[in-house]
């Protein structure tokens, strides 16, 4: 999975991203011409506003969310249409769309919040994953018989069953939910008995959120500035991308009113990006963390985020696993709703990204993807 430390790794946003020409990257050229013209047909289905017409949130009526918990707290922009592109060995082989758009991106965010708890894993801010969070982080929020027992892991594999309200979001919006096509969500939000942390995965944004707000009690900045500082910038990320949050999700930090940030776009807000700033993030993680010779994660946490969780196979610290025959086993994801892809082959440094693709054809366009590598 490693990589070369003289690896070729695109120029700062700005410059021009080297392509290389299907065939001289090993791709049958037509065969990743199929590939692209899938991901640009099979649009989403959602709106481009992200409001149907009758005013609802296209998030409320995808994961039927109802009762006390649907208001919409965090900024929400109008997406743009189908977008990506396919990087190989760090060179751009095919695009498409505005891929410099900065839309808005839902789950992928999740990843970036497992890469920050990284960078406080190897500054020493988050000693051991398996210490319970409140052992570091005072106040409420980790007090009590229950959440006492949650640990970091646990929060990175979505499995702490963390009970409360934060926000004004309740861990009880996304009871019982399921995600991905064929979800069924009529049960979504009925309250359910909770087991004991670390024991049971749960699909949940406001756990996410815990996650996020327990990382800025460590940084004591905000979490989109430790991101440009440590990652971003230093991958010669563009300067446009932004972490909105909501405005509930202020809290004192020193005597500073900081803004913590979502997992997602669930109620607004969330990570703002475009397609070739996630192929980048994606290219280095692929490549356990190196940059050109420069570590900017360390490798053993990429190898903790990459492994299997116990409590979901196809799962390690917020990001998705190869889970299904005919796709590289080391292959892995981020995945946001809407739906936008990071789609990693750290074997073969390959790195896709899809902007705004129906969820249920994802599958497809990888297949093809692997297909045209023969």
């Amino acid at each position: 999975m490693s990589s070369p430390t003289d690896a070729f790794v695109p120029a700062p946003n700005g410059a021009l991203w080297q392509t290389i020409a299907p065939a001289e990257a090993g791709f049958d050229p037509e065969r990743l011409k199929a590939a692209v013209e899938f991901a640009r047909e099979q649009e989403s289905p959602w709106p481009r506003s992200l409001y149907y017409p009758d005013g609802s949130y296209v998030g409320n009526v995808e994961w039927n969310e109802r009762g006390p918990w649907t208001e919409i707290v965090g900024p929400v922009r109008e997406r743009g249409g189908p977008a990506g592109l396919i990087l190989k060995s760090g060179r751009i082989v095919a695009e498409w769309g505005d891929t410099a758009r900065t839309d808005m991106t839902f789950s992928i965010a999740k990843s970036y919040l497992a890469v920050l708890a990284g960078i406080a894993f190897d500054d020493g801010l988050i000693k051991d994953v398996e210490e319970p969070v409140g052992a570091t982080v005072a106040g409420p929020v980790f007090a009590g018989a229950h959440n006492g027992q949650i640990t970091w892991r646990h929060l990175l594999q979505q499995s702490s069953e963390w009970q409360g309200e934060i926000f004004g979001k309740s861990d009880q919006v996304d009871h019982n939910r399921q995600i991905g096509p064929g979800a069924d969500n009529s049960r979504k939000g009925q309250r359910r008995e909770l087991k004991t942390p670390g024991s049971f995965y749960e699909y949940n944004d406001v756990r996410v959120n815990v996650l996020s707000y327990a990382l800025l009690e460590r940084f004591r900045r905000p979490l989109p500035e430790v991101l440009r500082e440590r990652v971003m910038d230093p991958i010669g990320a563009s300067p446009d991308w932004r972490w909105e949050g909501y405005s509930t999700s202020f809290t004192d930090i020193d005597g500073r009113s900081i803004q913590s940030v979502p997992g997602g776009g669930h109620w607004g807000g969330g990570l703002f990006i475009g397609a070739r700033d996630h192929a980048r993030f994606g290219l280095l993680i692929g490549r356990e963390g190196d940059w050109g010779g420069r570590q900017i994660l360390s490798r053993d946490w990429v190898r903790r985020m990459l492994t299997p969780s116990p409590t979901l196979a196809n799962y390690g610290y917020l990001w998705w696993l190869a889970a299904r025959p005919g796709v590289p086993a080391a292959s892995f994801s981020a995945l946001g709703a809407g739906s936008n892809v990071i789609w990693v082959d750290p074997e073969q440094d390959v790195v896709a990204v899809l902007r705004w693709i129906n969820g249920a054809q994802t599958d497809g366009f990888i297949d093809r993807l692997v297909a045209a590598r023969g």
